[in-house]
């Protein structure tokens, strides 16, 4: 095994095991709070009540602030319907509900108005915006939706985008690739052939996403580049069926092979058609009974 294998591999799992290590990609479920919630606090109608509180991680989990996190819980309320189309959100509401600060929940805001959540308006205040307003390439929108309602929607509309644009870059990246991208790609096939073996989901999982990541960013085309965080999105996702580039195997690690080896030699025809067969490997189905068990992508730095 290559010291680059080894290095990713002991990264993943560490990473597993709750401690944090660099370029983390792990996530991990809400934590039970003790005790419960402070009286006379402002009810929220409908609002699930294990998401009245941020900072509500298990010990070990790496933090983001109270502000990122904030963002991620009402970010998941409003994707999941929790909290409707035209609801209004008063900071001071929200600051007690989250026992955050007024700034805490002002910055927060700005980032979900951002992102085509939330808008505020001169005397009508901060109102959840419809779905048609949201900004649906955002990576965040893409994480929270597939943890919510829509996720089997969520995830066919992610493998129909794949399927569009990433045999495409394949085929670009033919013409374009550098000898140091070419050996990053192939230790990524490496990586990915020595977690499949050893049943290292996580290290296979990460070692994949960079090698999409970089296939993208190597195509020559800038928004081809631009789509790279929306396809790793879309392989962090969980819940619901995979494709075979997602699950660890023979036929995925030796499609990612095959790729490597068409852009080493100039082949774009068949770097776009194992492209093409990797993302139509008929997927499996998740072990019955884990239709509940999905975890919860930590909050990203904003």
């Amino acid at each position: 095994m290559s010291t680059l294998a080894h290095s990713m591999m002991t990264a993943a799992r560490s990473a597993d095991s709750g401690i944090a290590g660099p370029g983390e990609l792990d996530r991990y479920s809400y934590a039970e709070a003790p005790g419960a919630d402070r009286p006379g606090l402002p009810s929220w109608e409908g609002v699930e009540p294990d998401m009245s509180r941020v900072g509500r991680r298990a010990s070990g989990s790496r933090g983001r602030g109270l502000h990122g996190q904030l963002v991620q819980q009402l970010g998941q309320m409003i994707v999941s319907g929790d909290l409707g189309a035209d609801r209004p959100l008063v900071p001071e509401e929200i600051g007690q509900r989250f026992e955050v600060s007024r700034t805490v929940v002002r910055e927060s805001l700005r980032v979900l108005e951002a992102k085509g959540l939330v808008s505020a308006r001169p005397n009508v205040g901060t109102r959840v915006r419809p779905v048609s307003d949201w900004n649906l390439l955002d990576p965040d929108i893409i994480e929270w939706r597939a943890f919510g309602p829509q996720r089997d929607d969520q995830r066919r509309e992610l493998l129909e985008l794949r399927w569009t644009i990433e045999p495409l870059a394949a085929r670009l990246a033919a013409g374009h690739g550098r000898e140091d991208v070419q050996q990053r790609l192939a230790d990524m096939a490496e990586i990915m052939a020595h977690a499949a073996a050893q049943g290292d989901a996580l290290t296979f999982t990460r070692a994949d996403v960079e090698f999409h990541t970089l296939l993208l960013q190597i195509a020559g085309n800038k928004m081809l580049e631009h789509l790279s965080g929306i396809v790793s999105s879309a392989l962090h996702v969980s819940g619901g069926s995979v494709t075979g580039c997602e699950r660890p195997g023979d036929t995925s690690v030796g499609l990612h092979q095959r790729i490597v080896e068409a852009l080493a030699e100039g082949d774009g025809g068949t770097a776009e058609a194992a492209m093409r067969e990797l993302l139509a490997v008929p997927a499996e189905q998740p072990a019955a009974g884990n239709g509940d068990s999905h975890v919860v992508p930590a909050p990203r730095e904003h």
